[in-house]
């Protein structure tokens, strides 16, 4: 969350970005006013308490008042502490100041572009027909089994997937990111801190009520709670870690969208890279982190763009985020396929993970990007890489973890 004194002395800044968000500004004067009673009733129920602590053993009928009224108080204050921390959680990470304005991803402003699309000579197949052309991909039996958005990945695919993950892990880990598998449920309050639930952030979610758990959507999400109420020494950072789990989203709102093939399903894996960082280091670790993405997207021989997200459609945590999207030559565009964020110190401030320099501590800058959407990643393959027979050609630098070069069609 925001720090609630930057919020009151920078009030026109603090709306400005909330508004760029596409949220109502209104909640900022909201918290204004709420903090305004908060403090009368915490300097009411200090001066009670204070005029308790004075007196004396003999001061019977004056200790009785005191505590009637601190008894009355009390649960006000405890009631407009709950609505002050509910408005708070509200409250959006502003967006950067390098971040362009736009309402939504039609106004996302390209960055950069790498390679041209391969020209094909043949009418391209897309990730579904060459699935099951080459018996990777099975929908049918996964509706049978599962219902709708789910897939059944086989034979070289499943080896492809494999594969991926070996090579990213032989490249981060030799960049100093730390490996971790965490787990795959995580309390409410986790998810919270990681600033997802609010503005109808649960509605993507799988929620487990009744044990108060919520399934991840990415190992970020179960990361950064890692060191919550911590506090790093500076000579630690940036603390990297690479996370490797499933990822489950209910993809509420995508009704009738990609619903051929697996592009868009509601259980995947993931290779995600986080960091704790100085504040210091916090942009250069967003563009060191865009850097690592571009280079592994570059390893597999893939084309594709970099756009900016402008502030209408970056996250509730975010402040500022680059997507980067492979081409598709089969549906001749570019699909976004990674994304790599700077959440500044709106998490930490949430989940109270501090750095010590010296004799001071501050909250570290936390941030988040794709290694691999391993899923979407493998469709990329296949159609970038796919020959007029069928066949799908593996880019060299897979071919050592794979064990073969090409797919080849079943006979």
């Amino acid at each position: 969350m925001l720090d609630i004194n930057f919020i009151k002395e920078n009030t026109k800044k603090v709306k400005k970005g909330v508004k760029e968000k596409g949220y109502d500004p209104e909640i900022v004067d909201r918290v204004l006013k709420v903090d305004e009673t908060r403090r009368q009733l915490i300097a009411e129920v200090d001066k009670f308490r204070q005029e308790r602590n004075k007196l004396g053993k003999k001061e019977i009928e004056k200790g009785k008042k005191v505590k009637e009224m601190l008894r009355r108080i009390e649960p006000d204050l405890r009631a407009v502490e709950e609505e002050f921390q509910n408005l708070m959680l509200q409250i959006p990470n502003l967006p950067a100041d390098d971040v362009p304005e736009g309402k939504d991803e039609s106004d996302n402003i390209e960055v950069k572009k790498w390679e041209k699309p391969k020209k094909f000579s043949f009418r391209p197949k897309d990730h579904l027909e060459l699935g099951e052309l080459l018996d990777l991909i099975d929908v049918k039996r996964a509706a049978k089994v599962s219902g709708t958005r789910f897939g059944y990945l086989k034979n070289e695919a499943v080896i492809l997937q494999f594969a991926l993950i070996k090579f990213t892990f032989d490249f981060l880990q030799a960049e100093g990111f730390l490996p971790v598998i965490p787990p795959e449920l995580i309390k409410k309050e986790s998810m919270q801190g990681m600033g997802y639930l609010e503005h109808g952030g649960k509605e993507d979610m799988y929620i487990l009520d009744k044990d108060d758990l919520v399934l991840i959507g990415t190992a970020e999400q179960a990361i950064g709670p890692m060191h919550s109420d911590e506090v790093f020494d500076s000579k630690e950072l940036p603390r990297r870690y690479l996370g490797f789990s499933s990822g489950f989203r209910r993809e509420a709102g995508s009704y009738g969208k990609d619903t051929r093939g697996i592009f868009r399903v509601h259980h995947f894996y993931k290779i995600e890279m986080f960091s704790f960082a100085n504040p210091k280091e916090g942009d250069k670790e967003h563009q060191y982190f865009l850097t690592l993405e571009e280079n592994l997207v570059q390893a597999l021989e893939i084309p594709y763009k970099i756009t900016q997200m402008c502030a209408g459609d970056l996250s509730h945590p975010a402040a500022r985020t680059y997507d980067l999207n492979c081409w598709f030559p089969a549906e001749k565009q570019y699909r976004e396929t990674h994304s790599v964020s700077t959440c500044t110190d709106y998490q930490a401030r949430r989940l109270n993970i501090k750095f010590r320099e010296g004799n001071k501590t501050d909250f570290v800058h936390t941030l988040n990007g794709t290694a691999f959407a391993i899923g979407r990643t493998i469709l990329a393959i296949l159609e970038n890489h796919q020959q007029e027979d069928g066949s799908v050609l593996i880019p060299k630098l897979l071919q050592k973890y794979t064990g073969f070069d090409k797919i080849k069609p079943k006979k």
